[in-house]
């Protein structure tokens, strides 16, 4: 005859088998499906686009997975490590934002349609989260930005705002094991883009995020207090020579910022 306990341990394990909400790693493979079924790699990695059109089909499975994202609690979320957690709200982020340009997809041609002079559509609370109704600025302010827990700047390569300037949104999930991985080649893929990062005359020009979040580049990541020395770690995709690091180091390189792309990064 099985003991009492024991037959209370085996349905505690099929209870975290059929629910893996409530396991220690969240599965995250709903949404790695609808990634890679409708998101494409372009410019060698550097971009990717979205087949809107094609994931129309698939709304219901992506609000199925946000309703999955819905009942994780605010206790397991910290029961978490930090790199689980980080995975998990980045993409909530970016399956948030997918469900956002579908709310009106194909009548709009950039996610500031969805706004207004005094409506931001990144304020718009829509996503149910560790218990409450968030917006995408709440996501990534608050929770990943504001918590204090994370200090990692790369986290602006990866959550993805659906515009051509943005960096590519990956047709894969993030995941606790790979994430230093996955966040570092999101950063060089996107540094060597010359549409969006490049050094011309005696700049260097960088995308936007860095002067929006030039706090989080200058917070000390791998010792970098500066925005130069943050770029200085990624002189290779950069394609700096040894002479303009070392002035890049030194501060004699001016640092300029390109114009924003806000174009819907929809498939052409």
């Amino acid at each position: 005859m099985f003991g009492k306990r024991y037959l209370i341990f085996i349905a505690l394990l099929s209870i975290l088998a059929l629910n893996p909400v409530f396991a220690s790693n969240f599965d995250h493979g709903r949404f790695n499906r609808i990634l890679s079924d409708h998101v494409i790699w372009t410019d060698q990695g550097k971009a990717s686009e979205v087949n809107y059109e094609s994931l129309l089909n698939d709304r219901a499975d992506l609000k199925l997975y946000l309703d999955e994202l819905a009942r994780v609690s605010r206790e397991t979320f910290n029961g978490w490590s930090q790199s689980e957690q980080l995975a998990f709200l980045i993409n909530a982020y970016n399956a948030g934002t997918l469900e956002l340009i579908l709310t009106e997809y194909p009548d709009l041609d950039s996610i500031r349609d969805l706004g207004g002079l005094f409506r931001s559509p990144w304020k718009r609370d829509f996503v149910n989260l560790l218990g409450e109704e968030r917006s995408l600025d709440t996501i990534e302010h608050d929770l990943i930005r504001g918590s204090g827990r994370y200090n990692e700047p790369r986290i602006h390569f990866a959550v993805n705002c659906a515009s051509i300037g943005c960096p590519a949104l990956r047709p894969d999930v993030y995941t606790a094991g790979q994430l230093d991985v996955q966040l570092e080649e999101q950063t060089r893929q996107f540094l060597a883009d010359r549409s969006r990062n490049r050094f011309q005359g005696s700049e260097l020009q960088v995308s936007l995020i860095f002067k929006w979040y030039r706090e989080d580049f200058e917070a000390g990541w791998r010792g970098k207090s500066s925005l130069a020395g943050f770029l200085a770690l990624y002189a290779d995709p950069l394609g700096l020579n040894a002479d303009t690091l070392s002035r890049l180091e030194s501060g004699q390189i001016d640092i300029g910022f390109l114009d924003y792309n806000w174009a819907l990064n929809d498939l052409n």
